[in-house]
């Protein structure tokens, strides 16, 4: 009763300090392993976010080939490698929605398309590869 108290009161200060909570949290969730149902979770989420939003990868291949070649360039091979970029991205999301009860490491890196968004080339790795429970 004392501990739980003393969490709650700590927790409570720290609020008021104005620290985030996902830095208290930070420590506390990363030593859990997710659940099955947060895999599944995660990987619909996946699936739902890279289907709509892979049209991202045109202007992000288009800058990219632009800033590491030339502007004509630029445009005409960024737009191709965008466009194959797309078309990958939205078939990657259809597979992991299908094979969201399957958990799986995700198959296109970056997992979504807004992440490190200029730094990070989009890459796909291997299918299926199965999360072994811990």
């Amino acid at each position: 009763m004392l501990n739980t108290r003393l969490k709650i009161l700590s927790l409570v200060g720290l609020l008021l300090a104005g620290v985030p909570m996902d830095k208290v949290y930070a420590g506390a969730v990363s030593a859990v392993s997710p659940t099955y149902g947060q895999q599944v979770g995660d990987k619909a989420l996946r699936g739902l976010a890279n289907i709509p939003l892979s049209v991202l990868e045109l202007p992000k291949n288009v800058i990219t080939t632009s800033n590491q070649t030339n502007f004509a360039f630029g445009i005409t091979g960024g737009l191709l490698k965008g466009i194959v970029m797309t078309v990958g991205r939205i078939g990657t999301g259809v597979l992991e929605l299908i094979t969201a009860p399957l958990p799986t490491e995700p198959i296109i890196y970056p997992v979504y398309p807004w992440e490190d968004y200029f730094e990070i080339e989009t890459t796909f790795g291997p299918s299926f590869e199965v999360i072994e429970p811990e």
